[in-house]
């Protein structure tokens, strides 16, 4: 009777075992920044993908938070209550956001962080913003030869941010006739406020050589300033290889470079690794980094962007 009982118990828990190997995703709960922004729909559109590609059943829910904690916290909260297996989370707040992901993975839910760090996540998947900011400020320094004025048009404080200027901080700091203008003005990630900081900058300073801006909104609004107070002779270069901006790349705008993000590999990947974790395989490295490139005028042509077909 004892060796029959054992025998039942270890298949039982040889059984439990499998299970907890095979576990498949039937529903993964996305939350982004803002899906107006073309950058977080192919977040969206690329997660989709890889879930249906692994598991053609599975449903995913995407939720835009609008930078909005609070109605972030509640997307958690009705993913939770819709018992998805994994979460993509893009975080309104790095730090304020932990409570929500520490509920969740109490809930037995994954959540893997997409694009900027989110405290207490399984994971992490975003571009390697540091190098991103390092290679957009490479641009400006060669195209000044080494020597000029330059202006670091900072954003809202999230690690990607941070990241970027960290990166473009140290390519100046290596080039002893670049002068750092100003490096601490939010141009609050979009056109406008990035059109309204360089009003403020060319009012200001008279001799000024290039800017640095933290994505490609900020650099179309540094644009169209310096248009407004026809300024020219200026290098604009940023981060994310968004579709404006290979726009601007091709028509006439002092825009001259971008380091480009991969919003669908990001996602893609982010959903792999999510995969993994649920199914007891943890990353190696929890911060995963994805390496930028530089699109510029001269091979914007071939530059395969955000919106091209996957």
């Amino acid at each position: 009777m004892f060796v029959r009982k054992a025998l039942v118990a270890g298949i039982a828990l040889a059984c439990a075992t499998g299970v907890a190997q095979a576990r498949e995703i039937k529903s993964v709960g996305v939350t982004v920044g803002s899906l107006g922004n073309p950058f977080f729909v192919t977040i969206a559109k690329g997660a989709e993908a890889k879930v249906k590609e692994m598991y053609p059943n599975a449903k995913v829910i995407t939720a835009s938070a609008d930078y909005d904690l609070n109605k972030q916290f509640t997307q958690i909260d009705n993913f939770i209550s819709a018992g998805v297996d994994l979460i993509l989370l893009n975080a309104a707040d790095a730090k304020a956001i932990e409570p929500a992901v520490k509920k969740a993975q109490k809930a037995g839910i994954t959540v893997v962080a997409v694009d900027v760090a989110a405290a207490g996540a399984d994971a992490t998947v975003q571009t390697d913003n540091v190098q991103a900011g390092r290679i957009a400020c490479e641009h400006i320094v060669k195209r000044l030869s080494g020597k000029g004025n330059v202006i670091i048009q900072n954003g809202p404080q999230v690690s990607a941010v941070v990241d970027r200027v960290k990166g473009c901080k140290e390519v100046f700091a290596a080039a002893p006739g670049i002068k750092v203008l100003s490096d601490d003005q939010d141009g609050k990630g979009s056109r406008e406020g990035g059109m309204n900081v360089m009003l403020g900058h060319l009012t200001r300073f008279q001799k000024l050589d290039a800017v640095f801006t933290i994505n490609d909104p900020q650099a179309i609004g540094t644009d169209l300033a310096a248009r407004q107070l026809k300024r020219k002779g200026l290098v604009i270069s940023s981060v994310d290889g968004a579709p404006d901006i290979e726009n601007a790349l091709k028509s006439e705008t002092q825009v001259e470079a971008s380091a480009s993000q991969d919003p669908w590999l990001m996602a893609q990947q982010a959903i792999v690794i999510g995969n993994d974790i649920l199914n007891g395989k943890k990353p190696a490295n929890p911060m995963v980094l994805i390496p930028s490139t530089l699109v510029t005028r001269d091979n914007v042509g071939s530059y395969k962007g955000w919106s091209s077909p996957r």
